[in-house]
């Protein structure tokens, strides 16, 4: 489903971009700036799927140069095709209602000021490129629990998720955003998958995460993702042994009081992102996450506040079946595009975000890193919750 929907979106920026080029320049060029575009196109798109499947061979300074240069490149005729074609029925409909005493083809058929639509769609590149991919917001929330212990009142812990360290985050962006929660003084910090995703960076990346476990007053708690299954699971499970690091491996831990922090596993089984309609997957992963999660609960008591920490989302439903009070989730990189706070590609049942249901609060955190390095309206974010009594 993943290699549908990327080579369907590769496939729509190069539709987009020749579709553009007729309505930007002359009938003469048109054929030219064809030709270069496609040629341009596919030399990217390969430079973008090498890079991908040969990145334990290819050092990441070239992945990291080559893949932002091909993301703005790409990014840039997405953004202008879309610019181009509101412009077209913009313009349509003007024509429809206000017809020119004179109609020329030729001139006509292009768009007036065609130049602005190019380089727009450039400074947008470039910002989603440079800018918002870098810069992690802060968001706050209050988790109402009834029956919550007066001790627990006003807990706060803190949330980052699917960093994929490589080639486009760093371990020195890590120390700093490690740093930065630190500063905010936490009780916890949780960690939902998808952070050790270098062979390379995953030894000095655990024990940069372990240096900082003792600037929370309970500690870092660390759950797989499914990258991790992907970059020597074991070896990192070996290291991780050796820290003081909470690894919860379909497992508990009881942190203060009636408060105890459970954590599963990715289950091989789960759908990377909506099952389509595949009954059999589906009832197959749900049986992966009730096992998961029981397992998890075999030495906690019934009347403990539980968090539950888990990476893929629909996890979130059997928290709320077992009436937990939070389940911090990941994995959707929320969609990593977005506009006034709503996901562009909602491909997961929950993509983004608060979900409620009954007295259970579920969150879907947008992670920090990202599948390609852009993100537009949906920055990456630290996300923090405080326990509040009601």
């Amino acid at each position: 489903m993943f290699i549908i929907i990327v080579a369907a979106i590769l496939g729509i920026i190069l539709a987009l971009a020749l579709i553009s080029i007729r309505f930007l320049v002359s009938d003469h060029l048109a054929k030219k700036f064809y030709k270069i575009f496609a040629a341009a196109d596919l030399a990217m798109i390969a430079v973008i799927l090498g890079g991908w499947f040969a990145r334990s061979l290819v050092p990441d300074f070239f992945i990291g140069f080559f893949g932002n240069v091909a993301t703005v490149f790409l990014m840039t005729q997405l953004i202008c095709g879309g610019l181009v074609i509101c412009a077209v029925v913009v313009r349509f409909f003007y024509r429809k209602f206000h017809k020119p005493t004179k109609f020329e083809p030729a001139r006509r058929r292009m768009l007036a000021y065609a130049l602005i639509y190019p380089f727009m769609s450039l400074a947008v590149s470039l910002y989603g490129n440079r800018i918002e991919k870098n810069s992690d917001v802060e968001n706050f929330y209050d988790v109402p629990i009834k029956n919550l212990p007066p001790e627990l009142e006003n807990f706060r812990l803190a949330q980052i998720s699917d960093l994929h360290l490589g080639a486009y985050f760093s371990l020195e962006r890590l120390e700093k955003l490690l740093q930065r929660i630190a500063d905010t003084n936490p009780d916890l910090l949780a960690i939902t998958g998808d952070i050790f995703d270098d062979v390379n960076m995953n030894p000095a990346a655990i024990k940069l995460v372990d240096s900082f476990n003792d600037k929370f007053k309970f500690g870092i708690y660390y759950i797989h993702g499914n990258h991790e299954h992907f970059r020597g699971i074991y070896a990192i499970e070996q290291m991780l042994a050796k820290t003081k690091i909470h690894f919860l491996l379909n497992s508990a831990e009881n942190v203060t009081s009636k408060l105890f922090i459970l954590g599963v596993d990715y289950p091989s089984r789960a759908p990377v992102m909506n099952s389509g309609g595949d009954k059999e997957r589906e009832n197959l992963f749900a049986e992966a996450r009730k096992k998961f999660v029981d397992k998890a609960m075999e030495n906690v008591p019934d009347d403990a506040i539980k968090i539950l920490l888990a990476h893929h989302p629909e996890f979130i439903d059997d928290g709320a079946q077992r009436n937990f009070a939070l389940t911090l989730t990941g994995h959707t990189h929320g969609s990593q595009f977005g506009i006034f706070g709503v996901p562009l590609f909602p491909v997961f049942k929950y993509t983004r975000g608060v979900v409620k249901i009954g007295d259970s609060f579920g969150y879907v955190h947008v992670g920090n890193g990202s599948w390609f390095p852009f993100r537009l309206g949906c920055p990456p974010e630290i996300a923090y919750f405080t326990l509040k009594a009601v």
